[in-house]
């Protein structure tokens, strides 16, 4: 049975068409809007474009370059809302465009990666461990959308899904790079371990920094000497450097809410 649109919604739905429609609200009246913002959304599909193609290179077992794009897929979605922000061009769309693009990019092609590079040893275990790190993503992601207008902006409640991605990217990254046997059991154990402790951190409620505001304030000048230091033992050996630099970032949260709990209150 099908139900006649009404006539505002003729106006729109007009026959076969593609269009977006927003209702936005200025001066306290409502405005519809239509069409999409280019440049963000070119951002966000670059991002998605890196996170399929990290899932056919992981399916192709080139697991470097999927790693690689991964973290290619991190950088776009960071550049995505920062560009929506300094053009004022963000709009209800972008945000839910770059949310199902970062479910791909950081929740599917992650977990089908180190399944591909070692958990498929470990059967059914193994890939229920990646679909357990996809689900998390799935829920943190959600979490984030309703929690938007009421968290403090200067901190995640949970693991980020770029960062927690870029664990397991690196991690594959680097076991690949040092040509460590990844069909070995023991191996295959350890990345199902940390896989779905990345998992859990993306829904816990620790608090990670987000920088989101360190582009908007001075820092001391000596600051700059650990960042340049930081970056060449980086650069030095990459994968490494970017897994011990995520896992670093990771434990941040966790340790500092123990370290908070144990250490006694100032009276």
């Amino acid at each position: 049975m099908q139900h006649k649109p009404t006539d505002e919604q003729d106006e729109s739905y007009n026959g076969i068409t593609f269009e977006v429609v927003e209702e936005t609200s200025e001066n306290g009246k409502k405005v519809r809007n239509t069409g999409i913002y280019l440049l963000p959304n070119l951002f966000t599909t670059a991002a998605l474009f890196s996170g399929f193609y990290a899932i056919i290179a992981s399916m192709q077992h080139r697991f470097e370059p999927a790693a690689i794009a991964i973290f290619f897929a991190a950088i776009f979605d960071g550049m995505d809302g920062r560009v929506a922000r300094m053009t004022n061009t963000q709009s209800a769309f972008g945000e839910q465009y770059d949310s199902l693009s970062d479910l791909v990019s950081f929740g599917v092609a992650p977990a089908i990666l180190v399944f591909s590079y070692s958990l498929e040893t470990l059967g059914k275990f193994g890939w229920m461990c990646a679909f357990v790190y996809t689900a998390c993503a799935a829920f943190r992601l959600a979490r984030f959308n309703v929690q938007i207008a009421s968290v403090d902006k200067r901190y995640f409640i949970g693991l980020a899904s770029p960062l927690a991605a870029a664990i397991i990217a690196s991690m594959v990254w680097a076991g690949f790079d040092n040509k460590m046997p990844n069909k070995l059991q023991e191996l295959a154990i350890f990345a199902s371990v940390i896989t779905v402790l990345t998992g859990f951190l993306m829904v816990s409620n620790f608090k990670f920094y987000s920088f989101k505001e360190l582009d908007r304030s001075r820092v001391p000048f000596a600051m700059m000497l650990p960042v340049v230091l930081v970056m060449g033992i980086v650069t030095y050996d990459l994968p490494i450097g970017l897994l011990a630099v995520s896992v670093v970032y990771a434990l941040s949260a966790p340790l500092t809410a123990i370290w908070s709990k144990l250490r006694p209150n100032k009276t």
